[in-house]
């Protein structure tokens, strides 16, 4: 029955936040509800009582529960109490059953004990009884000599006499022991007297099975006797061996050196057909004979050598070498023949891990000397390149091929190939390192007094120098492209032959780099040759007269001809170039050329008006175009065409500032701020007197500039400085000379590269190669390698700081740069050769460092694409 929805609220009364008041408010919503009160009392009466009829069942059912558990508790324990009663019962009976068995078997034990017991001593009798019957019958079968049966006898004895070893407390079985003994040292006594005796008579040949049986009682007999059986006949051998040839006697002198391995190869000859058959096999009597000989040998030509140096006296380089390589001719014929493993030589080696053990040493006591001879390669290294010196790249009547290299350079290789094959014969320790040093001295030398040399400019006493050819620089480009391969080459193959704890002493990768600085010197100096067919344009260019021009035209008049001396002259060199890396190297340090000389220009041409602006504006698109078609293809390379926009790039800011009419000067500066974009009142000021605007104009607009620069507009915007203006100095520092001529030098200063000449090496990178480049023949070679690289307060290589202000100025006053010249021969040298030598081949090498790094860059063209990867070597004229 439902009573306003009663019953389905008598659920709440379960519920844990249950609240009567709200509870009634439910039951009673309104006044009309209330007559319902006494049947909801009723209902709430009924259902309590319902709920204590429940809980007085619950408690009942809890009682009869408990009841029953302690009930199964109590008859648990009982259960337990009886298990523990019967495991005690089960361990006394296996006690007893134990006991009883003991005594049952106790009795067998000692039937077993006695059984051993017998057994052994029954062995022992046996074994002490063959013992005896064996030492009887050996004494016999000695004295008749019959020693193959002795010899079987004896390694009986032998055997059973081990057996004993724990019984010689017992005084019968400790006698029988000294007598075997003492049987066994007669002998070993008896044997070797044989030998004796035999050997004395020359009865060899007759007595050869008796001998032979012989060996097998000494072997018998152990390592002892065997090796002092060997011993004797070694030096019986020798005996006359080193009464002739004792190291104070004539024969005993290195000049009789084939006497000596004479003499042993007749004693091994003899060996072989008389006495091999008295030795057993796995004696090597041969190689035991081999190896004192040698040991022997080897000692007389230590103290003989030794003798031959004191007193400050020098051997005979020859006679030494001659001496050698007839020791190491015998070693490896002896090895051969006795199956031994021979020295390591530059035919068949493969790898370190191949390396054996030697047999013979002899040659071991020439090694200390063997410095004689890498000074005598050292001395003929220096005259060779004396020798190279003089001569010219290529003989006159021969004719130019590109692909060429300068024949000294294949000559220079192959001397070092052959006297590496000598010295890898002669030894692979110190003095192959020795001589890798060696190596590593004279190619420094080729490339700094010999390829250096014909890409410098020669003195001639007169204005201006001599330069060299566009065929010297590329048979000198070809060259040190080869010789830097030929170094990595040969720098891997004296690593493969040398012993592994000199390995890491050879490194040959600095000269490595120094050719590839000269490499990057040729390139620079074949942009140099278009630079100087380029003089009679920039100095048309110069001559202009922008501030006058008022109606533009498709180009300037200096326009054809610079395109034409472009064209031609790149043309015949890119021809030249046949391999793609140095091409593309050449085109990109030629577009860091014109790019910087033209912005120079600019600043020489002022006053320059709107009209002029914009005239440069199309010139500089012309010569763009000109530009992208110095490397072969249509289009030219897309990182090329990269380089070619962002080198003529830097000029069209400046250009389009300048096009800018002063009136109104607001325009002027806000295009300044737009397109330069600095804070450098001296490079606005630049840009005024491009435009020809002085006094009091320039004054009140560079008061309105330092009022636009800081207002919020450009905020963040502008630099300190930029760096398109850079290049200005010069232009705008220099008195323009006439008809482009450059200053002249003294005869006695290295006049190089101009290539190389204000920036020089700053950073042969060419991806950093400054803008404003002036490649004018005002500094030597080496003074600009000492600059860029002989200052600690140079900014890093490779740096953008380094490539552009090192472009701009000249060495710190406090450095000190050598004076480096060239001598009629060919010589550079400066104040302190030494000092010199060293600073200029560091410099080679960090420039080449940078310039590999860039030839790496180009798609992985060629070599550069790996650091030492092998390569065809470039055609020889030779």
């Amino acid at each position: 029955m439902s009573v306003n929805g009663l019953s389905e609220e008598l659920d709440l009364l379960d519920a844990d936040d249950y609240d009567p008041i709200d509870h009634l408010n439910e039951i009673f919503t309104h006044s009309s509800t209330l007559l319902s009160v006494g049947q909801t009392q009723a209902v709430l009466s009924s259902y309590q009582d319902d709920l204590d009829d429940e809980i007085d069942l619950l408690e009942g059912e809890q009682e009869r529960a408990n009841a029953e558990c302690l009930a199964r508790m109590e008859a648990s324990k009982a259960d337990l109490a009886e298990l523990f009663d019967r495991i005690d019962s089960v361990r006394e009976r296996a006690l007893q059953t134990e006991k009883n068995i003991t005594e049952m078997t106790a009795d067998i034990k000692q039937l077993d004990n006695t059984k051993k017991n017998l057994t052994l001593s029954m062995t022992a009798l046996k074994r002490l009884q063959m013992l005896t019957t064996a030492y009887e019958q050996l004494r016999a079968l000695i004295k008749t000599k019959q020693y193959r049966e002795c010899a079987q006898l004896l390694q009986a004895v032998i055997q059973l006499m081990a057996y004993f070893k724990s019984y010689r407390a017992i005084d019968q079985i400790a006698a029988l022991n000294r007598n075997v003994l003492e049987l066994q040292r007669e002998l070993l006594e008896q044997v070797c007297e044989d030998f004796e005796i035999t050997f004395a008579k020359e009865e060899v040949l007759h007595k050869q099975g008796m001998l032979h049986e012989a060996c097998f009682v000494v072997d018998a007999l152990g390592d002892a006797a065997r090796n002092r059986l060997v011993t004797w006949y070694c030096n019986t051998e020798l005996r006359q061996y080193r009464t002739i040839f004792k190291g104070d006697q004539e024969a005993g002198s290195l000049d009789n050196i084939d006497r000596r391995y004479a003499w042993f190869r007749k004693t091994m000859k003899i060996y072989d057909e008389e006495h091999a058959a008295i030795f057993p096999q796995h004696w090597e009597v041969a190689k035991v004979l081999a190896h004192v000989f040698a040991e022997g040998t080897k000692e007389d030509y230590k103290g003989i050598l030794s003798r031959s140096t004191r007193g400050g006296q020098t051997l005979d380089v020859s006679l030494l070498l001659s001496c050698l390589q007839q020791t190491l001719d015998f070693e490896h014929g002896l090895e051969k023949k006795l199956g031994g493993a021979s020295r390591t030589s530059v035919d068949t080696v493969t790898s370190s891990t191949d390396q054996q053990s030697q047999l013979v040493s002899i040659s071991e006591a020439f090694e200390p000397y063997l410095g004689l001879w890498v000074d005598q390669q050292d001395k003929e290294l220096a005259r060779l390149i004396s020798e190279y010196r003089s001569r010219p790249t290529r003989s006159p009547e021969e004719d130019f091929n590109p692909e060429h290299v300068i024949p000294s350079s294949t000559e220079l290789i192959k001397f070092y190939q052959l006297s590496l094959n000598k010295c890898a014969k002669l030894s692979t320790a110190q003095p192959l390192l020795e001589l890798s040093k060696v190596f590593g001295k004279y190619l420094e030398q080729y490339s700094q007094q010999i390829l250096l040399f014909y890409i410098s400019e020669k003195p001639t006493g007169h204005t201006p120098s001599r330069a060299p050819t566009v065929e010297d620089v590329i048979m000198t480009l070809n060259t040190a492209d080869y010789c830097y391969n030929t170094s990595n080459q040969l720098e891997e193959k004296i690593k493969s032959r040398i012993d592994e704890q000199y390995r890491d002493q050879v490194d040959l990768q600095s000269q490595a780099d120094a050719f590839m600085g000269i490499a990057s010197a040729a390139v620079r100096a074949l942009v140099r040759r278009v630079e100087v067919d380029l003089e009679p344009s920039w100095r048309e260019m110069k001559n202009t007269p922008y501030s006058k021009i008022e109606i533009c035209e498709n180009h300037s008049s200096f326009i054809p001809s610079l395109q034409n001396r472009i064209k031609e002259r790149t043309s015949s060199i890119m021809q030249s170039l046949h391999k793609q890396q140095y091409a593309r190297a050449f085109a990109d340090n030629l577009v860091e050329l014109l790019s910087g000389t033209y912005l120079t220009n600019i600043g020489q041409c002022k006053p320059i008006s709107e009209a002029g602006a914009e005239q440069m504006l199309l010139d500089t698109h012309e010569i763009k175009k000109t530009l992208l078609q110095v490397l072969p293809g249509n289009p030219p390379p897309a990182a090329f065409l990269k380089r070619v926009n962002a080198a003529m790039g830097k000029i069209e800011p400046l250009l389009k500032t300048i096009q800018i009419n002063p009136s109104p000067p607001e325009a002027l500066v806000q295009a300044y701020l737009v397109h330069i974009a600095d804070l450098s009142d001296n490079n606005f000021k630049k840009v005024l007197e491009l435009k020809g605007i002085r006094g009091r104009e320039q004054s009140q607009l560079l008061e309105l500039y330092q009022m636009h620069k800081l207002s919020p507009r450009y905020q963040g915007s502008l630099v300190e400085k930029s760096s398109v203006l850079t290049p200005l100095n010069a232009g705008l520092n220099a008195n323009p000379t006439v008809g482009g001529n450059t200053p002249s030098v003294g005869p006695g200063t290295l006049q190089n590269l101009s290539a190389l000449g204000s920036s020089a090496a700053a950073s042969l990178s060419t991806a950093n190669l400054p803008g404003n480049i002036n490649m004018k023949f005002t500094d030597g070679l080496g003074t600009a390698l000492m600059d860029r690289f002989s200052s600690s307060s140079t900014p890093a290589l490779g740096s953008a700081t380094s490539a552009r202000d090192g472009a701009q100025s000249p060495p710190p006053s406090s450095m000190n740069i050598p004076n480096l010249t060239v001598t009629p021969a060919g010589i550079v040298h400066g104040d302190g050769d030494g000092d010199t030598g060293t600073k200029l081949n560091e410099n080679l090498k960090n420039i080449g460092k940078f310039f590999k790094r860039d030839l790496g860059s180009f798609g992985g063209i060629g070599r550069f694409a790996g650091s030492k990867s092998a390569s065809p070597a470039p055609e020889d004229r030779s």
